[in-house]
């Protein structure tokens, strides 16, 4: 009887849950981006109509292969692609200082305590950085400087929050001029020698982590990975919902094919 009871209550929410994500994928059309190809593929209609047919089939192509970009389902597989590049160590690693790269920062916005915040990348790294310096005790070098004339110096921002975190400041490193990974890599390199230090642990987002060992490496030094700011799971699972165009899988295609250009352009023409 109870199961009885209980099966309205589970049909109509389940129903209620379709509704939701129908509704979503049919607003992801009426959006950017997904609004543009109802209007690319009207323009290709057209230009059918005229007997403009090339230009049609042309029109209708570009728009079919912008469209698989902003999708989850095939961004979600670009990402992972370069996530698993590198997996953490499945054991604290024997290091004897840290490398968290920055990742953007702003200048003059409000804090909990000062002013200027990290970008959510750069804070998730420095999230995971943190938490192995409790664990393992050695220092955190904070890699990152000032990329434009409006926003914050990353280095600078990331020593406050440090400090503010429990980290005495005896166990904060900063290199606070660098504008790019190479710039990241040859400057932090530059501490590591000064002080001496022989194995290094690189925190950086996942999918970044790739081309930031190709940098250090090519440096002449071997750097422990851990990867971290995950984006998108291990696991795939396949929902329809995926196939709705989104801004932000498309971002994540960008990123993808962004990253693979300048580990490109970092291993073979720098």
């Amino acid at each position: 009887l109870e199961r009885a009871q209980r099966a309205p209550a589970q049909f109509i929410r389940k129903e209620r849950n379709f509704m939701i994500e129908f509704l979503k994928f049919g607003a992801s059309w009426v959006l950017p981006p997904g609004i543009f190809f109802v209007l690319f593929l009207f323009i290709a209609y057209c230009c059918k109509k005229r007997k403009q047919t090339r230009l049609a089939i042309a029109i209708t192509f570009v728009t079919f292969i912008f469209y698989l970009a902003s999708t989850s389902y095939v961004a979600s597989m670009l990402i992972g692609r370069l996530e698993d590049a590198y997996d953490p160590p499945k054991h604290l690693p024997n290091a004897d200082v840290i490398i968290v790269l920055g990742g953007g920062a702003t200048g003059d916005t409000p804090d909990v305590t000062g002013t200027g915040t990290l970008c959510s990348i750069p804070a998730n790294r420095l999230l995971t950085a943190v938490r192995l310096q409790k664990k393992l005790g050695i220092p955190i070098i904070v890699s990152g400087g000032q990329i434009y004339e409006d926003s914050g110096r990353e280095a600078d921002i990331a020593r406050r929050i440090l400090k503010e975190l429990g980290v005495s400041e005896d166990m904060i490193l900063l290199e606070n001029r660098s504008l790019n990974t190479t710039q990241n890599a040859e400057y932090s390199t530059n501490i590591l020698k000064s002080r001496k230090y022989k194995q290094p642990l690189l925190v950086t987002s996942a999918f970044h982590m790739e081309r930031a060992v190709v940098n250090f490496n090519k440096l002449g030094v071997d750097v422990i990975p851990y990867p971290c700011d995950y984006m998108v799971n291990k696991e795939k699972v396949f929902h329809y919902n995926r196939l709705a165009p989104s801004s932000q899988a498309l971002e994540f295609t960008a990123i993808y094919l962004q990253e693979n250009l300048r580990t490109f352009v970092t291993k073979y023409i720098e």
